[in-house]
């Protein structure tokens, strides 16, 4: 049996469309003004978010990246990158607790650059800026704009939101399935969403309907498989 998963790898951009919202209504709301470069309601250009892992933080990241002339950053690219660039109105900066000391130097030296000419610099980590394993000028940097903590979306949420993406496949799914599948699975939505395609494809390729017992048999398959 192939593993279907592995046949997911190219993975489709993010876009601000596919961010399931939950509670995080008023940030998309934001992150929607600033694709299209418009600064928030008091002219605001920066923005902090923090949250768990999986809560969407580098989904909105990725998303405002294909936004062009933007540029998303990681905590291990080079000094060059942090480079202020007239050319990019948009720097997106994620996981600022793994900045290393020379990075935070450079990510320093960014956000005062970008707020001299007027970009648009949102930054994501872990936790709240006063708490944040930074040094303390870059902690001041990370709280100059707007903080938003991304919520993670509740069990009845990720329900919701694979019900609607398998209506958009026309899928026929039993009930239990689903929520089986978010209780014995990785819980993000990428994923849950993921395993949601496969499992269709596989109900296809056998032939049978999507029930308990044929999720139940394909994780076990792929279990046996990464094993």
């Amino acid at each position: 049996m192939r593993q279907l998963l592995l046949d997911l790898d190219a993975e489709k951009p993010q876009s601000l469309d596919t961010f399931v919202v939950g509670q995080n209504a008023e940030l998309a709301q934001l992150l929607s003004l600033f694709s299209t470069r418009t600064p928030s309601l008091y002219g605001e250009r920066f923005v902090y978010l923090w949250g768990q892992p999986g809560a969407g933080k580098t989904h909105l990241l990725q998303a405002l990246a294909d936004t062009g002339a933007a540029r998303f950053l990681t905590p291990d690219a080079g000094s060059e990158a942090f480079t202020y660039t007239p050319a990019v109105s948009m720097y997106l900066l994620d996981d600022c607790e793994k900045l290393s000391p020379k990075a935070q130097i450079d990510a320093f030296n960014l956000f005062n650059e970008a707020r001299a000419n007027g970009a648009f610099l949102i930054a994501a980590g872990n936790h709240p800026p006063m708490i944040l394993g930074v040094r303390e000028d870059l902690r001041t940097r990370l709280g100059w704009g707007l903080i938003y903590q991304v919520h993670g979306l509740t069990d009845e949420d990720k329900i919701n939101a694979l019900e609607k993406a398998a209506l958009q496949r026309s899928m026929s799914i039993s009930s239990g399935v689903l929520p089986y599948l978010i209780t014995h699975y990785q819980r993000d939505m990428n994923s849950l969403t993921k395993m949601l395609i496969a499992l269709d494809q596989y109900s296809l390729e056998t032939k049978r309907p999507i029930t308990l017992p044929l999720l139940r048999d394909f994780l076990l398959q792929q279990e046996a498989y990464t094993s």
